[in-house]
């Protein structure tokens, strides 16, 4: 069950990066700032639930900030 919920969690911060990065590409800067928004909450969600580490989250919402 454990690894349904880790699986779950994983999928929705990989969809939710995608989005970002989506929005990014296209130039929509609106569309962007949102999804960034969703993003980082959904990286330090994995990060509270063990999905993910505390560095590997920092990271990513490091790379996200840059984009």
């Amino acid at each position: 069950m454990i690894r349904l919920l880790n699986n779950s969690f994983a999928s929705s911060l990989k969809t939710a990066i995608k989005a970002f990065e989506a929005a990014v590409e296209a130039g929509d800067k609106a569309k962007a700032e949102e999804a960034y928004k969703f993003a980082v909450k959904k990286v330090d969600q994995a990060c509270t639930k063990n999905v993910i580490k505390a560095n590997t989250a920092s990271r990513k919402k490091s790379s996200l900030s840059k984009k």
